[in-house]
């Protein structure tokens, strides 16, 4: 199975288990940071950390999606600082996902289905200082049909939900 395979199932693991029941898995809230939030997945002893949040603000207003920006860690799969966003819909690939604070800007370079994900690194790593600093990020992305979404993230509380979640994983 493909990295990015794991990944959406990692991610979509998430959605389904923080918002209903745990079965074999266990899905721990570790903390509520402000606008931001980390949990600990356990499955199958394979440890997962994550610093999550919700938009405050979407447009359009007409059609509320589960949005979500991520940062994971997987020290079983060495993955440290990989961001990671879902609009709620599946990306049209034929536009840019782009991720906006101040004059900084990040573009996902992986799309698939309804998530996105940044390939390098030491691109994370950039955007990760970014957060720290900002108070905002704003992820602009495109649907099926090429309608622009924006999703206004806070990032009130993102440093230390960020650095619990390392700590929590590493």
């Amino acid at each position: 199975m493909s990295i990015i395979n794991r990944i959406i199932i990692f991610i979509i693991s998430i959605f389904i288990f923080s918002t209903t029941f745990v079965s074999a898995e266990e899905l721990k809230k570790i903390g509520k940071f402000k606008d931001w939030e980390t949990l600990v997945l356990i499955k199958d002893n394979v440890l997962t950390c994550f610093a999550q949040t919700k938009p405050v603000l979407q447009s359009p207003k007409v059609n509320k999606r589960e949005a979500r920006l991520f940062v994971s860690f997987r020290p079983s799969d060495k993955v440290i600082d990989e961001i990671s966003t879902t609009s709620g819909y599946e990306f049209n690939i034929q536009n840019r996902i782009l991720a906006t604070s101040g004059k900084k800007k990040y573009e996902f370079d992986i799309a698939q289905d309804s998530f996105a994900w940044i390939k390098s690194n030491k691109v994370e790593k950039k955007m990760i200082k970014t957060m720290k600093k900002g108070s905002r990020i704003m992820i602009t992305g495109y649907n099926k049909s090429g309608s622009q979404t924006i999703d206004h993230y806070s990032l009130l509380g993102f440093t230390k939900a960020y650095n619990t979640a390392k700590k929590s994983c590493i």
